[in-house]
């Protein structure tokens, strides 16, 4: 499984977490919050004085070495954190700006001024052409006094000038490049700032935007309520499941009319029986978490590492969940 975290020559990984190890096992687990400048220092994404060079064209001859300039395109190029050496991360146009590493930090800070917020991830994806700094906000959703969910705010840049400088609000903990995918796609609050002139001026407009951030845990909160509000009977979650996974009964086989009970079985059980659904059992809520656990922890694998690169980067796996969400809310 591919997690692109930057590794350095001696193993070093440039990459820290709060508290708890990453699925990776990479890089500095902390046992206390850290401030910007220690996330900088132990995440070793400080110090990297990230710059534009004036790109050049080299031509070797039998005249001899002829060097071009090349208009309006530069190198970005970084001091590199484990050599001290400049190292070029891309190739960007000539209205790209750059954003430090420190400067997430900095805007995380402003964005969040509430206490018990604490920097939770940061990273570098790619050998440094992509970095990541994470918060965890203080506002944990409880759902039926039984679920707690807990938000981040990261912020995410590249500098090789492939993706712009990016604020969102998530329920994933980004921990590599497969999380921050997952994040990306599932961000409920989102802004954008691209890499020019005018970046600087506009983090004041992100922390604006950002405040649909409360009005979406708000909403989430609602909408999850209703689930649990709203009674299911099991012949209604079969209905579901049918839906979801449909098929034809003339033209069944007998091995796949014995993996499809296998897993109405199974969802059953999960529905009516499964400790993750006790205190809201016989509800909406219930029929969806049953039917996430099953597609996260119970779908065949070949292996768990099979299981655990599916649940983070199939497409398919997550329109079914979203599908789920939209049959019982609907229904």
């Amino acid at each position: 499984m591919s997690h692109d975290i930057e590794t350095f020559d001696d193993g070093t990984a440039v990459f820290f977490s709060a508290r708890q190890d990453a699925w990776h096992r990479l890089g500095t687990v902390t046992t206390e919050c850290l401030t910007a400048d220690e996330v900088m220092r132990v995440a070793h994404l400080g110090g990297w004085n990230v710059r534009l060079l004036p790109l050049t064209a080299t031509e070797i001859t039998d005249n001899g070495v002829t060097t071009l300039d090349v208009p309006r395109h530069f190198a970005t190029v970084r001091t590199h954190p484990h050599t001290s050496k400049p190292d070029v991360l891309g190739v960007v146009g000539n209205d790209y700006r750059v954003v430090q590493n420190e400067q997430h930090c900095e805007l995380l800070n402003l964005l969040v001024d509430e206490a018990g917020a604490h920097f939770e991830t940061a990273g570098s994806l790619r050998n440094g052409r992509e970095v990541f700094v994470t918060m965890k906000l203080p506002h944990t959703l409880r759902l039926a006094d039984t679920d707690d969910i807990d938000l981040y705010l990261a912020a995410m840049s590249s500098h090789d000038g492939t993706k712009p400088w990016r604020v969102i609000v998530t329920p994933t903990r980004i921990v590599c490049a497969n999380t921050q995918r997952i994040a990306l796609r599932t961000a409920r609050a989102s802004y954008t700032i691209k890499h020019t002139a005018s970046a600087r001026s506009k983090i004041a407009q992100a922390r604006t935007a950002l405040g649909i951030v409360w009005n979406y845990c708000d909403a989430f909160e609602k909408a999850a309520e209703q689930l649990i509000q709203d009674s299911l009977t099991d012949g209604e979650f079969q209905k579901i499941i049918d839906q979801l996974w449909p098929y034809d009964p003339d033209n069944e086989g007998t091995r796949a009319r014995g993996n499809r009970q296998r897993r109405t079985d199974t969802l059953h059980h999960l529905f009516t029986d499964a400790d993750t659904n006790q205190g809201i059992r016989e509800t909406r809520w219930a029929g969806l978490q049953a039917i996430t656990e099953y597609l996260d922890h119970h779908a065949p694998a070949t292996s768990d590492e099979v299981r655990a690169h599916r649940v983070l980067t199939s497409e398919a796996l997550a329109a079914k969940k979203q599908t789920a969400y939209e049959l019982l809310a609907t229904a």
